[in-house]
């Protein structure tokens, strides 16, 4: 019953209209005078029409709008509405499935899209540029509307410039050039004082310059009135001067203690050299004192510290923080001695003093005691007082007796081998010093203190040798050997070898062949012994310790006489660091052991030659005939003789009989040869007719035989003997070579491009033919077929050194560092880049440069003879003396025979007795600059 009471009198307090529509035109608070009112952001400023838009002065209604409209749009673009496929605002399929066709749908719909999309954007854009030129028309900026103004700003004047007044107070203005002088007219009185003649040094107080002079009075002060003398104001400061002077002076001596010259460098060192942070130096020092204060007795943490104010400029703090430390750990001596680094000279030899009286046996305060003193009496005294401390120090003892006389030394170190007889630099020492018998004495002595050391053995070796006892050195370096092995010490090759080496370095040669002899079988198993030895003579002759290879070659042969690998690698050996004598001796014994070897007889007979002693060449090659009676070398060799001594009559001879004995394409080759050399050209051409015969697949006959149907001016003769030789010997490239050149000089360049072209099909990938076939064209003033030839050759032989060589200088200047750059990409070592390289730098004048790529393609390929033309051609136009004649040494030296200008020349018949020096002279006349 309570309950329906309570809702009757709810009923009843409620208010008829809450839950009613409102009636039509209802505006709330309206009756109590609430009404809205407009501010000028709601109507907006004034603009033109045809302005562009802007939200801010839309009409309420319609921003209401707007704002609503937005708000349903964030309601429905919120992430629980997003659907994948159909967005934020729902499909009308939504309830249906999403397939392969509605996917292709969408995808030609997107298409079509962005097609018009694309063919809009034009007119779109246009119309953009349009809207905003007219726009920027009617509303310039500030800075256009000004831009009259600021060119007119270029006729404006540095004095018209200089009287603007700057921006700021009217009142204060200041001229722009502060540095302008200021002047202020003189006084009518002084004028006309001057102009009547007086002469005064006083200053009437009255006249304007009074107000001017320090100390003067001015009008309305209570200071005395009077003439002021000029002259005492002037006397007045000057002793002011003098007073200020006076006060950076020494009072004692009377001497000015700025130092002009040092002046700036001692305000330099008042800079601090830490150009860390300051934040971090402040953390340092917290760490620091934190780990001195947990443990004091920790001497690094007291030398950091030191350390890190020497290095923020603090020296005097760090000094004192170190002798805190010495105070805490007298026992450190890094501590003292880091001590001594940080005090002045004076100071850091008491500091080293103290340091010595707490620890007097720390050999490193001693030294450095004797390095702080000045003069070698105080460094003896010093040293001698750490020697009574300290008697068994060695490096103590070393630095006392470097300080000594010979007498004096030797009378310390007999000392000395007392305190430390395991010292064995000291007994040594020792030794040297003393005569020969009490040497002998002292190193006995060495070998019973020390039993197992190599180096009192070897010193003894050496002295017998030093003294004339030979015989002794071999029994010293034996008996060493057995001991050592009887007290422990294992032999070790390598440290034998080292120390023969140094012996050989120090004089004592019959000492290091002693040690190689004994030591050289020493854990060597059988099979290895030969390849082994030959390793130990490669690594002495690298270390120039030739005597020492020359032992262990004279061990292999001993061992090996029969090998000729053995006696080959002695003969280089001895050709290229011993003399001719030492080469003649050993191939005299290398051609008694092995016979059968043509090599060994024919560099004894090449020796013998180039020394001049021509009957002892013929006899060591009728020895070899003797020894190989059909050996083709040997022939050869003989007539290579003969012809070069001018013996003509005697190398026909020879070559009549080594045709009949041994018929070989060579020695038929060189017959001809000599023949046309002599000029017998029908002789020549019958040797090859019976040659070609016999051997038609040697092409060097065919091609002597064409290039002597040349000289005698038969090309048609010459063109068939080509024809038939690539038929035998299609292989061969200079044949091809030669046949094309041919057609070319006849004029016929369509068969001379034909020739080459079925050389390249026949031998595919050669670059040489490429080459040649490029040049046919250049030599016709085809470049552009030049160029794309090139091209295909170089997609053919793509690391061919010759076509890149060429292919740099095809190029024009500005481009040809680009494709030398591409050159040595693809033929980083190839010798003909290389040479083109330098002939490039050679043309921009890089000389510098130029000569160390020459030295870079020589020594690459020294045979390469072109190398050497250009190197030598050089050093002659922008070299000294000296470096032509190094080059022309070296050059020598190679012997080189490829090159194509180099063979150009060597291989002409007129030229056939010219030697390298006389070939490279050649070269360089017919070789042109690069440029």
């Amino acid at each position: 019953m309570s309950n329906i009471t309570a809702a009757v009198i709810a009923n009843r307090n409620k208010k008829h209209f809450l839950g009613v529509p409102a009636p039509l035109g209802y505006v709330a608070g309206v009756g109590r005078g609430a009404t809205g009112f407009t501010t000028r952001s709601d109507i907006g400023p004034a603009r033109d029409a045809n302005d562009v838009s802007d939200d801010r002065h839309a009409p309420p209604a319609t921003k209401r709008k707007k704002k609503d409209e937005e708000e349903e749009e964030d309601e429905d673009l919120n992430d629980s509405n997003y659907d994948e496929f159909s967005g934020y605002s729902g499909s009308l399929f939504s309830k249906d499935p999403y397939d392969k066709d509605d996917e292709e749908a969408d995808a030609i719909y997107d298409s079509i899209d962005k097609r018009m999309d694309e063919k809009r954007k034009e007119y779109r854009d246009r119309r953009l540029r349009e809207d905003l030129e007219r726009y920027r028309q009617e509303r310039p900026k500030i800075q256009q509307q000004f831009s009259d103004l600021k060119r007119s700003l270029a006729s404006v004047t540095s004095e018209e410039w200089s009287t603007i007044p700057e921006v700021g107070d009217s009142r204060n203005r200041k001229q722009r050039n502060p540095r302008a002088e200021k002047f202020t007219p003189l006084p009518d009185s002084v004028l006309s004082r001057s102009l009547g003649g007086e002469s005064s040094s006083t200053l009437d107080p009255s006249s304007g310059l009074a107000s001017m002079v320090p100390g003067v009075a001015t009008p309305g002060m209570l200071t005395p009135t009077g003439d002021l003398d000029l002259r005492k104001i002037g006397q007045a400061r000057n002793t002011l001067m003098n007073v200020k002077l006076s006060q950076v002076s020494d009072s004692v001596t009377g001497q000015t203690v700025v130092d002009p010259k040092g002046y700036l460098t001692d305000l330099q060192s008042m800079i601090p050299t830490y150009g860390g942070d300051i934040n971090d130096i402040k953390k340092a020092r917290l760490l620091l004192k934190s780990v001195r204060e947990t443990n004091p007795n920790h001497p690094p943490a007291w030398i950091a510290s030191a350390r890190l104010e020497e290095v923020t400029g603090k020296v005097q703090m760090a000094r004192n923080l170190i002798m805190r430390g010495c105070e805490m750990n007298p026992q450190s001596e890094d501590l003292w001695l880091e001590a001594a680094r940080l005090q002045p000279p004076d100071t850091a030899k008491a500091v080293i003093a103290q340091a010595a009286r707490h620890i007097p046996t720390s050999v490193r305060i001693w030294i450095k005691a004797a390095d702080l003193e000045t003069e070698t009496k105080a460094k003896r005294r010093v040293f001698r007082k750490a020697l009574e401390h300290i008697p068994n120090s060695v490096r103590l003892w070393k630095a006392a007796v470097e300080l000594e006389n010979p007498d004096d030394a030797r009378i310390l170190l007999s000392r000395a081998v007392e305190c430390c007889n395991t010292s064995v630099e000291l007994w040594l020492a020792l030794a040297r010093l003393e005569t020969y018998e009490n040497a002998r004495k002292v190193l006995n002595k060495a070998r019973e203190n020390i039993p197992t050391d190599r180096q009192i053995w070897t010193t003894a070796a050496k002295l017998e040798e030093a003294n004339g006892n030979i015989h002794m050195v071999e029994k010293i370096i034996d008996r060493s050997l057995t001991s050592l092995t009887v007290n422990g010490v294992e032999i070790n090759r390598d440290h034998w070898f080292q120390e023969a080496i140094e012996s050989e370095k120090s004089g004592a040669v019959n000492c290091c062949q002693a040690i190689v002899k004994a030591v050289i079988g020493i854990g060597v198993e059988e099979e290895d012994r030969k390849q082994t030895w030959i390793d130990d003579a490669d690594f002495c002759a690298k270390e120039n310790a030739f005597e020492c290879a020359r032992a262990v070659f004279a061990h292999a042969l001993q061992v090996f006489p029969s090998k000729k690998s053995i006696w080959l690698r002695a003969a280089y050996f001895e050709k290229n660091h011993g003399t001719r004598e030492s080469l003649e001796a050993l191939l005299q014994r290398a051609v008694a052991h092995c016979p059968k070897s043509e090599i060994l007889w024919l560099m004894g007979a090449k020796s013998k030659w180039m020394a001049g002693d021509v009957p002892a060449a013929r006899g060591i090659l009728s020895l070899a005939f003797q020894a190989n009676p059909n050996s083709e070398d040997i022939w050869l060799a003989a007539v290579k003789l003969e012809s070069e001594n001018s013996e003509y009559e005697r190398a026909r001879r020879l070559l009549a009989k080594a045709r009949g004995s041994a018929p070989t394409p060579r020695v038929m080759m060189k017959s001809a040869r000599l023949e046309w050399a002599l000029e017998r050209f029908d002789e020549a051409l019958r040797l090859l007719e019976e040659a070609v015969e016999v051997f038609p697949d040697f092409p060097k006959l065919w091609m002597m035989k064409g290039q002597i149907e040349e000289q005698q001016r038969r090309t048609d003769d010459a063109a068939a003997t080509y024809t038939l030789g690539l038929k035998k010997c299609p292989t061969s490239i200079p044949l091809w070579i030669l046949s094309a050149n041919l057609e070319e000089r006849k004029g016929v360049l369509t068969k001379a491009r034909s020739i080459l072209e079925r050389g390249r099909l026949r031998n595919p990938k050669v670059a040489v033919l490429w080459l040649e076939a490029i040049r046919v064209e250049l030599r016709a003033g085809l470049k552009e077929i030049a160029s794309t030839m090139m091209a295909r050759a170089l997609q053919e032989c793509p690391n061919a050194g010759e076509l890149w060589a060429e292919a740099i200088f095809m190029e024009t200047k500005p481009q040809r560092k680009t494709k030398s750059v591409d050159a040595l990409k693809k033929c980083e070592h190839d010798p003909h880049v290389l040479l083109a390289v330098s002939k490039l730098f050679w043309s921009e004048h890089k000389f510098s440069k130029c000569r160390d790529w020459f030295n870079r393609t020589v020594k690459i390929d020294p045979d390469l003879g072109d190398a050497w033309a250009y190197f030598y051609k050089f050093e002659l136009l922008h070299g000294t003396e000296q470096q032509q004649k190094e080059v022309l040494d070296r050059c020598i030296a190679a012997e080189p025979t490829h090159g194509e200008s180099w063979c150009r020349v060597s291989k002409n018949i007129q030229n056939w007795q010219f030697k390298t020096p006389e070939t490279l002279r050649a070269v360089v006349r017919e070789l042109s600059i690069p440029i």
